[in-house]
């Protein structure tokens, strides 16, 4: 090998030796005797932990556990990872989509391992960090300084290296699913009863993924700025950290008394995974009026606090003058798509009421809003006074929609023709594959 730099060779010499000295430290820690047999005991774990007797020991156990990203034992504790796949995804490989996934960790995301759990020292090592990179990084890239920092022995050195780069691959030879592991069928065709037309799928534990969640929770609940700023809300005081609650969070413990059975990442969770309350919303029908004594439905819409934030977050971001490109689209998009749910929310809030509330005399709306907002009165009226049925109801309220988002953005910023073509046809095409959805 060449390109050798010194420096770096001795600074991961350094980060091995203390990785072990650690480790050591722990153990003698333990044997609080002073007896022969405890002399004889310190004896041997200074043996096991010579730098070059560990090294051999951890690569000959390398396989017996697997980094992973999404694990699959987490659903079973009797899986074996010999015997079923987990699986190691980079979360920056993944395709992105709107919905959150393991790939809004990026580049910032936590390595997880499974296997035999004895082994799994194995992982505090190869995660261990040098610069911008894990030891296990630098062995995959088969880095020169690494493998002098391993060994003199290159040929030694490099064996170890391939050993603990193979961690990230499954035992399995194959991608394999088990008899205990959850499956579901899933169909993709259109006929249900041809077995041709069904993927059988095993959904996988994303493992990383959650341990963020778990971090942001935590911290959210029990971290110190988070204590200051609940503690300045109760005040009636400014905080510029947002106080964020989880109303009916509830905990699964995975592995039971032995949460390092699963993986390592739960068992620094000590078992403990969350699970968010997944409850359609409660509307209080009691509260809810009809609209009457207004010209327009977007007054009481535009008073909602969730369009008041969306608003204010959009209008920041197009005065930002961001760059034209895929990720300002997508953000773009993201906001918008947050008021038409919260218009369609509203809308689904008085279509809930008793059907002819918009023919009343109070009643000031567009024929549009009427026929939007009580659909069942207006038809019901209109057939008692033999007139037609209105068909273009839906593009109407997209474009009043349209009109009051320029109007929410045209100070300061100059809003046109384009922008109301694209926040009608955004609208558009939501309440079209709402009624297609509907109707399926």
């Amino acid at each position: 090998m060449t390109n050798t730099n010194p420096q770096r060779v001795t600074e991961l010499r350094a980060l091995i030796a203390d990785f072990l000295k650690k480790r050591l430290d722990d153990k003698l820690d333990k044997i609080k005797d002073t007896d022969e047999t405890a002399i004889e005991a310190r004896k041997r774990e200074k043996a096991r932990f010579e730098k070059e007797t560990w090294l051999k020991n951890a690569a000959h156990r390398a396989r017996q556990i697997q980094l992973v990203t999404h694990v699959l034992k987490a659903t079973h504790p009797d899986l074996k990872i010999d015997v079923a796949t987990s699986i190691y995804v980079k979360p920056k490989t993944l395709v992105s989509i709107a919905e959150v996934g393991s790939h809004v960790l990026g580049d910032d995301f936590v390595d997880d391992a499974t296997g035999n759990a004895a082994a799994l020292d194995i992982y505090d090592f190869l995660t261990q960090r040098y610069s911008d990179a894990t030891i296990l990084d630098l062995a995959r890239a088969s880095d020169t300084d690494l493998s002098n920092a391993l060994s003199e022995d290159q040929e030694l050195a490099s064996s170890w290296m391939t050993a603990f780069s193979v961690v990230v691959e499954s035992p399995c030879v194959k991608l394999t699913s088990h008899t205990l592991a959850k499956q579901l069928y899933w169909l993709t065709g259109d006929d249900s009863h041809d077995v041709a037309n069904f993927h059988l799928l095993t959904p996988l534990y994303a493992s990383s993924l959650t341990h963020r969640v778990y971090q942001m929770v935590q911290n959210d609940r029990f971290g110190e700025e988070a204590a200051a700023a609940r503690e300045a809300k109760k005040k009636g005081e400014y905080s510029e950290r947002p106080v964020r609650e989880y109303p009916q969070l509830a905990i699964q413990k995975l592995g039971g008394t032995k949460p390092q059975n699963i993986s390592q990442l739960n068992s620094e969770r000590r078992g403990e995974n969350l699970l968010f309350a997944s409850l359609p919303p409660t509307w209080r029908a009691v509260d809810l009026k009809p609209l009457l004594g207004t010209n327009s439905m977007f007054p009481r819409y535009s008073r909602r606090p969730e369009v008041k934030q969306l608003v204010k977050a959009l209008l920041a971001f197009l005065k930002s003058d961001p760059v034209n490109n895929r990720e300002t689209k997508e953000r773009r998009t993201e906001l918008i798509n947050g008021l038409i749910d919260g218009f369609l929310q509203l809308t689904a809030e008085l279509r809930s009421l008793p059907p002819g509330w918009s023919q009343a005399q109070e009643c000031r709306l567009t024929n549009a809003e009427k026929h939007w907002l009580d659909p069942e009165g207006v038809e019901q009226a209109l057939v008692l006074e033999g007139l037609p049925l209105s068909t273009d109801t839906a593009e109407r309220v997209s474009a009043l929609f349209a009109n009051w988002l320029n109007a929410q953005l045209r100070d300061p910023l100059p809003m046109g023709d384009p922008e109301y073509l694209e926040w009608r046809n955004q609208m558009h095409e939501q309440i079209k594959a709402e009624e297609r959805e509907a109707q399926s």
